[in-house]
């Protein structure tokens, strides 16, 4: 017998919400996390990408949820990206959309000023937000947290990954300990398990699938390519010739790399394709998204800020153009397709040099990757970029010996050895110019 949400016994609001979305039955993670997080207890999720997190947390806070006269936040989501706090923000407008509840996003990259004015006038309920956007308004007493209720950290791993422990630290230390945390995570590791020591309370764990686990809905196949410049000839060979590469997305290890893909792409490829990187402005980065989802553009080229969390329906293929350096990885990339019961499609270009990656991404999954040939009418090129070329080594370089005699530093002769130690000097008083001409005729005048 399948789950029903009709187990969970939502709220009429909530029911009407999730109709109009035609979501009809929980998925896994939502059905084991819903019962222990309606507990009160401190929970750390582990699952991995693509298995409906987001309201596997929102349904039962949203249950739980009062009306509050106060203009300050119950509930607290940190989110790594900005692109999850638009998203998790969209999601919760359409879940309390027959729900009486204030819900704002906040993240950097925008004046903070507009979010100081939003949440002075209108208060808010829930709170969307960056870490880092998240402690300045903290800091400056804009947001305070004695009103908290629930603190939800989804993509616990990757916030740490990404350099976000000062800010979470300093966000925990704001808060009173009353309160229920909320955790997700992709994967354990050391850091997250030493921030649960420090800071929550004897976390329940729930665990889906152990980290690694390969998205059994997702084809994989590998094809081993000599260099970055074929890669690029044989991804525009397949875009060509293949008609079922409808909605793509396209990983790049780099910005530099991304933009060098994105350049080769659109020149043969116009106004298809868009980028997506850290240093794209935001609002340049919602709209590229905003094209794709509405299936305006056919691919998007990105780094592994587009990984993690980010739900786009309907993506049919991921190319990782190069192998991502951490294993795990791979598995957030090639989960942006295969999802919502769909089938998905992951291909990966590798050199000799990312052999040994796709060997530890197997020994990771417990599965071997299909390798596919070569295609024979792909042009290999002989050009390699700057990240390809080989340092040039001297061949017997002159060391030069700073604690011997000889060379360019000797020893000091005896007689420059001698140490001044002070007291009266010996030296004669310097040897008067003899005057010239002129000025010994002005000496004669002057005695006149």
């Amino acid at each position: 017998m399948k789950p029903s949400f009709a187990e969970f016994e939502l709220p009429k609001a909530l029911n009407e919400a999730l109709e109009k979305l035609n979501i009809s039955e929980p998925t896994p993670i939502q059905y084991k996390s819903f019962s222990p997080i309606m507990s009160g207890r401190d929970i750390m999720g582990i699952a991995q990408t693509g298995t409906g997190k987001t309201l596997a947390y929102l349904l039962p806070i949203l249950k739980e949820y009062k009306y509050s006269k106060t203009h300050q936040p119950k509930i607290l989501i940190l989110v790594p990206t900005r692109e999850l706090v638009v998203q998790v923000t969209e999601v919760l407008m359409q879940l309390t959309e027959f729900i009486n509840v204030r819900v704002m996003g906040v993240y950097g990259g925008v004046n903070i000023n507009t979010q100081r004015k939003n949440i002075y006038e209108n208060g808010v309920d829930i709170l969307v937000g960056t870490p880092g956007r998240v402690m300045d308004l903290g800091i400056d007493n804009v947001i305070q947290f004695k009103d908290l209720k629930k603190l939800v950290v989804d993509e616990f791993d990757e916030m740490l990954s990404l350099g976000f422990k000062a800010q979470l630290t300093n966000i925990f230390t704001m808060m009173s300990e009353k309160r229920q945390n909320i955790l997700f995570s992709a994967t354990m590791t050391d850091q997250v398990d030493a921030m649960l020591n420090e800071y929550f309370k004897n976390p329940l764990e729930i665990s889906l699938a152990r980290s690694g686990t390969p998205l059994e809905k997702i084809d994989q196949s590998v094809i081993p390519v000599v260099n970055f410049n074929t890669k690029l000839n044989l991804l525009i060979h397949l875009l060509k010739t293949e008609n079922d590469f409808e909605k793509i997305l396209i990983f790049a290890n780099n910005k530099k790399h991304a933009d060098l893909i994105f350049n080769k792409i659109d020149e043969e490829f116009p106004e298809q394709f868009g980028v997506i990187h850290s240093n794209k402005s935001q609002n340049f980065r919602l709209r590229v998204m905003e094209e794709f989802s509405n299936n305006e553009l056919r691919g998007i080229i990105t780094t592994d800020i587009m990984a993690r969390g980010l739900d786009i329906p309907d993506v049919s293929h991921v190319f990782n153009f190069e192998i991502p350096e951490i294993p795990e990885q791979y598995i957030h990339r090639i989960g942006r397709t295969g999802r919502a019961d769909k089938n998905g499609i992951a291909i990966s270009f590798y050199t000799p040099k990312e052999e040994a990656a796709i060997l530890d991404i197997e020994v990771l999954m417990d599965k071997e990757i299909r390798k596919e040939a070569f295609s024979s009418e792909v042009k290999i090129s002989d050009v390699k970029i700057e990240a390809e070329k080989e340092v040039v080594v001297m061949k017997n370089p002159v060391v030069v010996k700073l604690n011997e005699g000889g060379g360019a530093f000797h020893e000091k002769k005896d007689k420059n050895k001698k140490v001044n130690w002070g007291g009266p000097t010996k030296r004669k008083p310097p040897k008067t110019k003899p005057a010239n001409r002129g000025q010994q005729k002005q000496k004669s005048r002057k005695k006149k």
